[in-house]
């Protein structure tokens, strides 16, 4: 006689509750059935109390049930791991860095929002002060789906078992580490998850019932294209207009720059040094080249502009082609014909030794 199956009802209802929600169909079934080794009809019977009509069976309540019932709940062990960012070599300061950084280095709990054109250091600048102020760093990358289980934490299952695991959010309050929200004007409503945090008080995790408070050093940092209020040209399809009352719970805003001609060319010459192509003619033709092209989006002359991130890409694609030309065209190809052509026959008048552009042929 086979030995009878060790999974438990609980286990089989949090398993789908946690891959598929709280509203299960035959296809749910019979993917569980198959995952746990046993027969969709055994598996049916296990789900009987939880079946709605045929075929639908609803796990809302039972899911409830089962999360008050945990009084004591299983939290998945944090695993010991280095957040503090590696310093990079190719890193040049410019800008608003000073400012971050010192918001850092102070440990006080002062939330900021820094905003600014695609490409242009954002995100670098935090990820490099707390690099070099040898802090811990946790960044989220927010999108329209992120919601409070993604920042706070949920239930998981893990070896059949619900365990609570903690969220990036949760994370960095317990370790007194820097929250970067990077791209945080892609983010829904359900952001407004972080209010209570972002008013420096902790959160209560409902759903365990504890309350985790900032550890000193903790602190809020959010980059965005925009200043939350939408992109009204379009450059920046996606981004929302964030709510008014989580928007001024940042204590202050910095608006970045693309930093200048003589700082771009220290950035792409220390780049094409550390590929063993330096080229410092090259560097300053390209910084030139993106200054004058930035000078004219702010005139509106054009639309499009050349960050510091797409100069990198250029030098990485010299250093593989060695074609300054070549790796030009490459890197601008994503512009609309009449973009990247202007933008080639700018940069053929700048560097006179570069050659007629090819053509597509």
């Amino acid at each position: 006689m086979p030995a009878p199956n060790p999974l438990t009802t609980t286990q089989l209802v949090g398993y789908l509750s946690e891959k598929y929600g709280s509203q299960i169909n035959a296809d749910h079934v019979r993917e569980a059935a198959s995952h746990f080794g046993i027969g969709y009809a055994t598996t049916t019977k296990r789900l009987r109390k939880f079946y709605v009509q045929r075929g639908t069976w609803s796990l809302e309540q039972v899911k409830d049930q089962l999360e008050r019932q945990i009084t004591s709940p299983s939290v998945i062990p944090e695993i010991q791991q280095n957040l503090k960012p590696q310093k990079d070599p190719n890193f040049v300061p410019f800008g608003n860095f000073s400012d971050v950084k010192k918001i850092i280095s102070s440990k006080l709990f002062y939330p900021t929002f820094i905003t600014g054109l695609s490409g242009n250091g954002k995100t670098l600048s935090v990820e490099q002060a707390c690099a070099q102020l040898n802090r811990e760093l946790i960044r989220v990358n927010i999108t329209i789906e992120t919601d409070e289980d993604d920042l706070i934490g949920g239930f998981r299952l893990v070896n059949g078992q619900t365990a609570w695991h903690n969220g990036p959010v949760v994370e960095a309050l317990e370790r007194g580490a820097v929250l970067l929200l990077d791209e945080v004007d892609l983010a829904s409503n359900k952001i407004l998850c972080l209010q209570s945090i972002l008013e420096g008080k902790g959160v209560f995790l409902k759903k365990i019932g504890k309350y985790v408070d900032r550890k000193p050093g903790f602190n809020v940092i959010a980059t965005a294209n925009t200043k939350g209020k939408g992109s009204e040209d379009g450059r920046f399809i996606g981004t929302n207009v964030l709510n008014e009352a989580f928007l001024e719970r940042f204590a202050l805003t910095f608006e970045q720059e693309y930093p200048s001609v003589k700082t771009e060319q220290k950035i792409l010459e220390k780049v094409s040094s550390n590929l063993g192509v330096l080229d410092e003619e090259f560097c300053a033709n390209l910084a030139n080249w993106s200054d004058i092209i930035r000078r004219t989006f702010k005139d509106g002359g054009i639309d499009e502009v050349i960050s510091t991130r797409r100069l990198v890409h250029i030098i990485r694609a010299f250093a593989i082609w060695q074609d300054r030309l070549k790796a030009i065209k490459l890197c601008v190809n994503r512009f609309d014909d009449e973009t990247k052509q202007s933008f080639l026959d700018l940069y053929d008048k700048i560097d006179v030794n570069v050659g007629e552009v090819p053509s597509d042929d």
